[in-house]
């Protein structure tokens, strides 16, 4: 079929008998059932897409038949796929009109003309509302409740993609969940919810630190558990992958910024559970084993010998300046955030200093590199502050190494994934001390029964 063809979405009209429209897929529903009021016993199925042609125009389409036809259209295409062909339960479209695809006079099929896919790849990027009318997550979180129930743009960068959570209703229909978590300059971690299994199979994809959305109309809801602010994925919202925005190029230079300082790690500790409540006992092998299975973070305690602790060198490598308000690491006579993104740019500098160290730890099944030991957990776990460290001589900073190098350490320690890191996971040590011999021997003799 050749590409003159096609009517452009901006040209449709009632009167045009059916029409043949080429666009590209920018949101898609699950399908439903409904009862068919004309047959009794027997379901009618649907669902809808939503097509865009050129930057200003773009069109929903429902597709209504039987149960074989409705779901082998469906998972013929997804969204991001290029297709030849108003209510409140659909996104918001320019178009004054709707297309609908029956079984018996229409026909979607991929579309094979590559000056035409060549086209309408780059709509893929452009936000369908205004890429300056968005709420940032210090905006939601700060009006609070009282966005409650509200339809916002928000702009964000993904921190990390939850598990994939499965479960049945009491009327016996089976339902999923997802949860997403977003972050920008403003906010380190916001949840932004999926219920639909095309919402789920699009997020999916999604590279954590690397990908900037901008999410057309999320509903916006208080969530009584958590007791703060949450995003929903619904059948209005259509998700804007890595969008060719000015506002979204600075934020994704800013996310790979953070991701590569470390210090989206280092909030993360805002969201660790207390030290007394980790009780599962792990070898090195298995925290390996489990992290590399697990996409979601974990928590276990370990009796290791740290193989590695650089904390006699250079004291530039042992402890580190960051930024105050974005948490970004910054040379040591550093007088000003050199991050475009920095909250605090346009106000007086201000710094703190800590321990950054990264640490190997080992046991008789293998070892664990480049784990996290940051401030306070690491004043803790070497007995001293920053200020008391910088005052020590080679020989009492080497003998200080010595202290753990030789003895088994008890370590509490969160796994979490990690594209940066060979083995796919990264460990950051939540509390470390020299372990009790009589406790080690009991845990120890416990996991060798388990092999």
């Amino acid at each position: 079929m050749a590409a003159q063809t096609f009517i452009a979405i901006s040209e449709l009209h009632p009167n045009f008998s059916h029409p043949k429209v080429a666009g590209i897929i920018i949101g898609k529903t699950d399908v439903r059932s409904f009862p068919d009021r004309k047959n009794i016993g027997v379901d009618r199925f649907t669902f809808s897409f939503t097509m865009r042609d050129s930057p200003d125009f773009f069109i929903n389409v429902t597709a209504w038949g039987n149960d074989g036809y409705i779901n082998g259209l469906s998972n013929s295409f997804s969204t991001g796929d290029c297709d030849p062909e108003k209510d409140r339960f659909s996104p918001t479209t320019p178009s004054l009109y709707r297309l609908l695809v029956a079984e018996a006079h229409s026909q979607v099929s991929l579309c094979a003309d590559m000056e035409t896919i060549d086209r309408l790849l780059p709509l893929l990027h452009l936000p369908v509302k205004d890429s300056r009318d968005f709420y940032s997550l210090g905006d939601i979180v700060a009006n609070g409740q009282s966005l409650d129930g509200t339809v916002i743009n928000i702009l964000a960068a993904v921190k990390s993609i939850g598990e994939l959570k499965q479960f049945t209703t009491s009327d016996g229909r089976k339902g999923q969940r997802l949860e997403v978590k977003l972050f920008d300059d403003s906010v380190s971690s916001f949840a932004l919810v999926c219920w639909d299994r095309e919402a789920i199979q699009l997020v999916q994809t999604l590279i954590p630190k690397e990908t900037v959305l901008f999410i057309a109309d999320a509903k916006i809801s208080f969530d009584s558990f958590r007791n703060g602010m949450t995003a929903t994925v619904n059948s209005k919202t259509i998700i804007t992958v890595n969008p060719d925005t000015r506002e979204a190029s600075l934020l994704f230079s800013y996310a790979k910024e953070v991701s590569e300082s470390g210090a989206l790690d280092q909030d993360e500790k805002q969201e660790d559970v207390p030290v007394d409540s980790i009780t599962d006992v792990y070898t090195v092998s298995q925290l390996k084993q489990k992290g590399q299975e697990s996409p979601e973070a974990f928590f276990g305690i370990t009796y290791s010998f740290i193989s590695k602790l650089d904390i006699d060198s250079s004291v530039s490598k042992v402890i580190t300046m960051r930024c105050c308000r974005c948490k970004l690491q910054v040379p040591e006579d550093a007088q000003s955030c050199s991050s475009l993104m920095c909250p605090g740019r346009d106000q007086p500098f201000s710094a703190t200093t800590g321990f950054g160290l990264l640490v190997d730890f080992t046991d008789h099944t293998g070892t664990l590199h480049a784990c996290t030991l940051r401030s306070p957990v690491a004043e803790k776990t070497l007995g001293c502050t920053t200020e008391e460290f910088t005052s020590l001589t080679d020989d009492e900073r080497t003998a200080l190494k010595w202290k753990f190098l030789l003895e088994r350490c008890k370590i509490y320690v969160k796994i979490l994934p990690s594209t940066k890191m060979r083995s796919g996971i990264k460990g950051t040590v939540l509390g470390c001390s020299v372990a009790d011999p009589g406790e080690v021997k009991q845990h120890m003799s416990a996991l060798l029964q388990q092999l």
